[in-house]
This record gives C-alpha cells, sequence and structure tokens, in this order.
C-alpha cells in the first residue's frame, strides 16, 4: 500500500473524470482555429461532352472510350497530315530538281521540253 500516491493528488476533470495531478497533460491555452485561404487558379475540365453523353441514355463506357480514344485520334490525324505534307515538298523538290537537270543538260530539246513541262504546271495551278 505504501506504492498508492496520496488521495490529495486525484482531480476531477472537467468532463466528470479523476486523473492524478500529476500525470495530467499540460494544458495549453485554447485559441481559434487559424483560417486557411486556398486559391486555386485553374479551370475545372469541361465536361460538357460527358454529361451530354450520359443524359442522352449511352452508357459510361462509351463516355470513358470517347475520352480515350479522342486524343488517340487526333495524334493519328496530326500524324498522317504531317507525313502527307512531307510527301507534297519531296515531291516538289524532287520535280523541281528534274525540270533544272532537263535544262541544263538536254540542250535545245531539254529547254522545249522543260518549256512544255513549265506550261504544265502552270495550266495546273490555274484549276
Amino acid at each position: 500500500m505504501s506504492n498508492l500516491p496520496e488521495p490529495s493528488s486525484v482531480i476531477r476533470l472537467p468532463d466528470g473524470t479523476y486523473a492524478y495531478a500529476d500525470h495530467l497533460p499540460a494544458i495549453q491555452p485554447t485559441t481559434t482555429p487559424q483560417v486557411v485561404h486556398q486559391h486555386i487558379h485553374q479551370a475545372p475540365p469541361d465536361r460538357t461532352v460527358q454529361r451530354i453523353a450520359l443524359g442522352s441514355g449511352i452508357g459510361a463506357g462509351t463516355v470513358a472510350a470517347g475520352v480515350y480514344f479522342g486524343p488517340l485520334l487526333v495524334g493519328a490525324l496530326t500524324a498522317i497530315a504531317a507525313n502527307l505534307a512531307l510527301l507534297a515538298f519531296l515531291a516538289a523538290v524532287l520535280a523541281w530538281g528534274v525540270v533544272s537537270v532537263v535544262k541544263s543538260v538536254g540542250g535545245p530539246d531539254g529547254k522545249a521540253a522543260a518549256k512544255t513541262l513549265a506550261r504544265s504546271r502552270k495550266s495546273l495551278r490555274r484549276r
């Protein structure tokens, strides 16, 4: 019985429970909580198409497929357009090269052929 604390060190807490005075946590002064204002400068994604699609009765799988395959389709079309532009550029360079070679090598026949080729190119441009 010598290990028991003195009865005077037992106090009653505001919530009605009892505790030993030497085991109480340090009481910190109560302060009002600090309000944090957070400003996010980013617009939410536009989900108009998804809302219209879901409202018209098609399933979420169709919407997910559109969200997934839409950017893939744009990327594929862009790649195709870039390839076609490169091929058109190569065709123009090769045509210019052929005309230049025919003019310089062919003599009078080459100049006549180059003139004919130039006329045909001009007529194609007018169309």
